[in-house]
């Protein structure tokens, strides 16, 4: 295995139950016009504004969108803002794109690869928000190198990241939890927004929930909500 390949390894599944016809249709003819294409060659540059029909005023990044939920509700509720969405499961970009096609949003991007290989594309201060929200905790310490949360990949987004811009936190795992503030409370490009316990136990409310959230709650698992600002 190359180099270039060992680095798009993707962990999990990339398809659970199979599509329904009306899906697999849905995804071959709504996911191309939407669908992001990474520069061949390492390191060059990814205008995201240029992603979009129209040139946002902002652009957002949420990294593994899961089912599309969020995205579609951020999409809709914030027209001027461009939002890439990053996700390998091809069954939650079917989610999205067909709430993208009910609710006529043309804000929307996706890349169907792994957000550390956009990360080597981005511009510096290219970013206005990022979302990581439920990110696989994968509680096995052997595979704690597959999290998301790392400070190299840290490194990568606070460089694509403007000054004064949100990166925004979900998890209902307490290890992951606990990672997310000891990795993030140790970069210098980060600084943490709360100011009381309900700022990051109680889910603000222009942040729209997910599935996910609301059946970690079902089964007992307390959520935390974090935001901090690329100092």
């Amino acid at each position: 295995m190359s180099s270039e390949e060992s680095q798009r390894k993707l962990y999990g599944r990339r398809v659970g139950r199979p599509l329904r016809p009306s899906l697999r249709r849905l995804v071959e003819e709504e996911l191309p016009p939407r669908a992001i294409a990474l520069p061949e060659r390492a390191g060059a540059p990814l205008d995201p504004h240029r992603l979009f029909s129209h040139p946002p005023a902002q652009v957002w990044l949420e990294i593994g969108f899961g089912g599309g939920e969020h995205l579609a509700e951020q999409a809709e509720a914030h027209p001027q803002a461009g939002i890439i969405g990053v996700e390998y499961f091809r069954n939650g970009i079917a989610s999205l794109l067909r709430a993208c096609l009910d609710r006529n949003l043309d804000n929307v991007r996706i890349l169907e690869d792994d957000a550390r290989l956009l990360l080597d594309h981005l511009p510096a201060d290219s970013l206005d928000r990022v979302f990581l929200l439920f990110p696989d905790p994968w509680p096995k310490t052997r595979h704690h190198k597959r999290r998301f949360i790392q400070r190299a990949t840290l490194d990568k987004l606070a460089t694509a990241m403007k000054p004064g811009s949100e990166f925004r936190l979900a998890s209902d795992d307490p290890g992951y939890q606990a990672w997310m503030l000891r990795h993030l409370l140790d970069h210098p490009a980060f600084e943490w927004t709360a100011r009381r316990p309900r700022d990051w136990q109680i889910r603000p409310h222009d942040w729209p929930g997910t599935r996910y959230e609301e059946k970690a709650i079902a089964d007992g698992r307390q959520p935390i909500f974090l935001k901090f600002r690329r100092r």
